[in-house]
């Protein structure tokens, strides 16, 4: 009986010990890189060492999955909080990537009003993420070599003879799917519906078809902005902020265009598994504070708390997605979460072929 006391007393400290340890060890903390992530740095991670004076860790990745889902699975988690694209947070939920994210943690704004009446319904939608910026993918074009015939439309991303070139697009098939049935005459309305066909998929791969041998595949948002300032490539797709940045900050003569954009949220979600939840719910109720939040409109991202606003410059309120949503499109993350693996075994198939 003493040795089974003695050994229920170990097994306690010893869990207390590493409990204790885990916590106040570093904090790692995942994100896009360039423009994006140096706002996250300036606004969320800097302020929130200087007043908590814990350590955090702040690395890059190129978004998707594959990478949480591969730490889960061995049970080797080496991030805690990331930066996950909506239209990938729907899948990483529902397949056990993510922790579960109370919405008690959060703050009220900074005028009182409590979160849940302060947040846009989409940014906590979901149990898994906290919406921290809205963003939307567009194209754009340097001025100085796009020649005389600028795009102003989706069809016209398709028109090689129109306008010569290379363009350059993210290499999944977010999209890039839904931007092929745009410029093949599918409407708005119907484009996820008919993309959830077999025909409808084989429709927008044969659209892609025609560019094919024009497309310049990047995997990281940094490069899009490197190709166009090159000459790499006449046409970019890209979030808004890389190009807002260029443009505002390096007066970059590049030119966005907003027809078609697929608007969506990122969110901040914890690793499933970790060894720092409560730190890291520590520090995403602090950095989706109003004035975190509103620092996202730097590189020109919409904040997700209506009390952010308030301290948003308006001269960037003509670059903010919102301000362009009639002519975008909502990225549907419900159909991505059901459809985005089968589709991206057919997308990275369809690459291969010649």
């Amino acid at each position: 009986m003493q040795h089974s006391v003695m050994f229920s007393l170990l097994l306690f400290l010893n869990q207390f010990i590493f409990s204790a340890f885990a916590e106040d060890s570093p904090l790692t903390v995942v994100s896009f890189g360039g423009a994006y992530g140096a706002t996250q740095k300036k606004h969320m991670i800097d302020p929130y060492v200087a007043k908590t004076k814990k350590t955090i860790l702040f690395d890059n990745y190129s978004g998707g999955v594959a990478e949480m889902k591969a730490q889960v699975e061995a049970n080797k988690i080496l991030w805690d909080v990331v930066d996950i694209e909506a239209i990938d947070l729907e899948r990483a939920c529902s397949e056990g990537l993510l922790e579960v994210i109370p919405k008690s943690i959060l703050h009220k704004g900074t005028n009182g009003t409590p979160a849940e009446q302060d947040f846009l319904p989409e940014a906590l939608a979901n149990e898994c993420g906290i919406g921290i910026m809205v963003w939307a993918n567009i194209f754009a074009f340097n001025t100085k070599t796009i020649g005389k015939t600028p795009p102003t439309s989706i069809s016209d991303i398709f028109d090689t003879q129109k306008i010569p070139g290379k363009r350059a697009f993210r290499k999944r098939p977010q999209v890039n799917l839904e931007w092929a049935l745009l410029a093949d005459g599918v409407p708005k309305e119907k484009i996820y519906q008919i993309l959830a066909t077999e025909k409808g998929q084989q429709r927008a791969f044969a659209k892609l078809d025609t560019i094919k041998k024009d497309i310049i595949w990047f995997n990281s948002w940094s490069q899009a902005p490197q190709l166009l300032n090159d000459g790499g490539a006449v046409i970019v797709q890209s979030a808004n902020g890389r190009i807002y940045d260029a443009i505002a900050k390096d007066k970059k003569p590049f030119q966005i265009v907003w027809d078609g954009n697929l608007y969506d949220l990122d969110v901040w979600s914890i690793v499933k598994g970790t060894q720092h939840k409560q730190a890291a719910l520590d520090f995403i109720a602090f950095a989706t504070n109003s004035k975190p939040l509103a620092g996202m409109a730097d590189i020109a991202y919409g904040p997700t708390r209506k009390s952010s606003m308030a301290f948003v410059s308006s001269d960037v309120l003509p670059f903010l997605p919102s301000s362009h949503m009639p002519k975008g499109i909502k990225v549907d993350s419900l159909f991505w979460s059901d459809y985005g693996e089968s589709l991206g075994v057919k997308f990275n198939q369809w690459l291969l072929e010649k």
